[in-house]
């Protein structure tokens, strides 16, 4: 029995084609649903039970594994010619290639993790840490501009007293200096926030 090689279905309402043409083009495609239904009905049971074995029982992915394996034979009538023998070592073959190429894939990317695994990872709250930082932007708001601007050159952009001397156009003595006072500032500002070093 040699089976109708299915063909895309067009819309009925295509007006540029002859009404014998939509009827022949609607007649393939009963007939490929009734390949469809035909492999299934046949195959699918024995195949489901060989791909259980080579998914270590996982029904899902066999069922799913079932799926392709028919769909890949509809898509490939020659494949169904009675002339080639049994249909069966065919479709096996695909679904052992439909399983080893989905192993292949999945050793190819990260190892995916269960929720529940998630939940017993500890993450690092970074809610201190921002309000922390609020803190402190709003203790060096309290300080002079000069005192300000050479803590933000050292410390926050991490030049060198040089560098910083040069950028804010002062001397060196006094960048270390107004560092000095600086630090002493910002230290009782956090102090009166109830924060200590």
């Amino acid at each position: 029995m040699s089976w109708p090689r299915p063909r895309p279905h067009r819309r009925n309402g295509d007006r540029n084609e002859p009404s014998h043409a939509r009827k022949r083009v609607e007649d393939v495609s009963v007939a490929g649903d009734e390949l469809l239904r035909t492999l299934y009905a046949e195959h699918a049971g024995p195949l489901l039970g060989y791909v259980l074995k080579l998914t270590d029982g996982d029904r899902q992915r066999a069922e799913d594994v079932v799926q392709e394996t028919l769909l890949r034979a509809w898509r490939h009538p020659e494949s169904l010619d009675p002339s080639r023998g049994s249909l069966r070592p065919w479709l096996w073959t695909v679904a052992r290639n439909i399983v080893v190429d989905a192993a292949r894939a999945r050793r190819a990317r990260p190892q995916e993790v269960a929720e529940d695994a998630l939940a017993v990872i500890p993450v690092e709250d970074q809610i201190d840490q921002a309000l922390l930082a609020w803190e402190v932007a709003e203790a060096l708001g309290t300080l002079s501009d000069d005192h300000r601007a050479v803590l933000v050159e050292t410390y926050y952009r991490g030049r060198t007293v040089a560098e910083a001397a040069e950028v804010l156009g002062i001397p060196l003595g006094t960048v270390k200096s107004r560092a000095f006072y600086a630090l002493r500032a910002l230290r009782l500002a956090l102090e009166e926030r109830g924060i200590t070093p």
